[in-house]
């Protein structure tokens, strides 16, 4: 039996914002900056609905998710591995394949010898992965170096996105928004003719972080300190002191009616918190970027890759001047670097914690942190690999890596119903709605992954 602890009163909610500003930070250069856009730019705004569908989907995993670190003070992926090492086994294969593409340095890079062509484009690919081996290797915290990077990001990036936007749409575009949130397009409702299954999936997925990667909201919590997280060791950089074996077993809190008064005290401030940063936020940027994909290139035959947003930077350069084209530029390259170092950093949380539960024994003590940073190069010199036998088309790999992770999140919704069902009391538990919703979710995902396979099998 877990030694019991009291809850710590939770803080105000201005001293809680922080854990979803690094997942909000994985989603940004994905689905809000390419995927949406792109589907916006070629079919308009009556897809909307899959956003709206997707970020609130992906909400009810990631507080699951939270729900069970809050109460127990450890990773979910602890509870998982106690569920059946054959769990343990498919997270590590479902997050280092599909997280080692390396879509997000490619696509920056591309933006950058963009805006200035005399960098060589491969080179400078390679270049943004290791310097996000770097930036993630050094500093004080793992977690305060990502929290403060992602804050840096969204709170200098967005609002420029967001001006250039409220020049370039007119009222018609900002009525289209509103009818895509239900589903209504010009002329037809939720899917028109033609578009691509799995492109919409790809952008679905990625309506929020996308896969596994939202289970990493387990780590940033518990890091923070939230909840039982408050007893829980962080995992350093490699030169911080925290860099050595440390527990992770987790602790259940006493039921006394105190910490039950703190528990609904707690799980009403992270849900709040995660709905401002992660479901305001990030459903605003989708929908934000997307009526600008409308407002300037829809209809002009935008193909592959990131041709849309060049389009666009040609379209502000014309009407607001050539400085705010390149600072849209630079702010895209910004935010798809940033979404790569995000990446890179939650995928090697992820993969290293997996790869030493395998042999996990209660009570156990293990490097973390020495586990992570071996799984955080290994992945950069995958990708740079990868990068340099010549996969480097931006889209193409996103959306790949999309379809895999839509398999992953589909899993995910299951293993964290079945946990909290198994590990947590009674009343910790999730009610009747959202069990509901993540039913909907596993039934979603799966429709539109039988019917991508299918379409693909068929055009063989």
């Amino acid at each position: 039996m877990l030694k019991k602890y009291s809850l710590e009163k939770p803080p105000s909610l201005a001293k809680t914002i922080g854990p979803s500003f690094i997942l909000l930070g994985l989603a940004l250069g994905s689905g809000e900056l390419i995927l949406w856009p792109y589907l916006a730019a070629n079919y308009g705004l009556g897809l909307l609905w899959g956003a709206l569908l997707g970020v609130s989907l992906q909400y009810v995993l990631n507080t699951e998710v939270m729900r069970y670190t809050l109460a127990k003070g450890e990773s979910i992926f602890l509870g998982f591995r106690r569920m059946s090492v054959f769990i343990t086994i498919w997270y590590i294969f479902s997050t280092f394949i599909p997280w080692s593409i390396p879509g997000f340095s490619s696509a920056a890079s591309e933006v950058l010898t963009t805006v200035f062509p005399i960098l060589p484009e491969k080179i400078v690919a390679v270049g943004l992965l290791l310097f996000t081996g770097i930036i993630l290797s050094t500093g004080s915290s793992l977690y305060k170096t990502m929290e403060r990077f992602q804050k840096i990001v969204i709170l200098a990036g967005l609002p420029l996105l967001f001006g250039i936007a409220f020049f370039m749409a007119q009222g018609i575009h900002w009525q289209e928004m509103a009818l895509g949130l239900v589903g209504k397009g010009d002329g037809w409702w939720f899917f028109p003719t033609g578009v691509s299954i799995a492109s919409f999936l790809g952008a679905f997925a990625y309506a929020g972080a996308g896969g596994n990667l939202n289970l990493a909201q387990s780590y940033y919590i518990k890091e923070k300190g939230f909840g039982m997280g408050k007893y829980a060791a962080k995992v350093g950089t490699l030169f911080s002191n925290e860099s050595k074996p440390v527990a992770i077993d987790g602790h259940d809190f006493s039921d006394t009616p105190q910490n039950t008064q703190r528990w609904n005290a707690w799980w009403r401030l992270v849900s709040i918190e995660h709905f401002l940063v992660f479901w305001v936020l990030g459903l605003v940027t989708i929908i934000i970027m997307s009526v600008l994909a409308r407002a300037t290139v829809y209809g002009t035959e935008v193909a592959s890759g990131l041709s849309f947003l060049y389009g666009e930077s040609a379209i502000i350069s014309a009407q607001l001047g050539t400085t705010v084209a390149t600072f849209f530029l630079l702010v895209a390259a910004l935010m798809l670097f940033s979404t790569q170092l995000g990446v890179l950093e939650s995928s090697a949380r992820i993969i290293s914690e997996n790869v030493l539960l395998l042999g996990y024994k209660k009570g156990q003590k293990v490097n973390m942190s020495l586990g992570f940073y071996i799984a955080l190069w290994a992945q950069i010199l995958l990708g740079i690999g990868i990068y340099s036998y010549g996969v480097s088309e931006p889209r193409i790999l996103l959306t790949v890596s999309a379809l895999l992770n839509a398999a992953a999140m589909m899993m995910s919704f299951v293993f964290v119903y079945f946990l909290n069902r198994k590990a947590l009391q009674r009343k910790l538990q999730a009610g009747v709605l959202r069990v509901a919703l993540m039913v909907v979710a596993f039934c979603f995902f799966a429709y539109f992954l039988i019917n991508t396979f299918l379409t693909y099998f068929q055009g063989q």
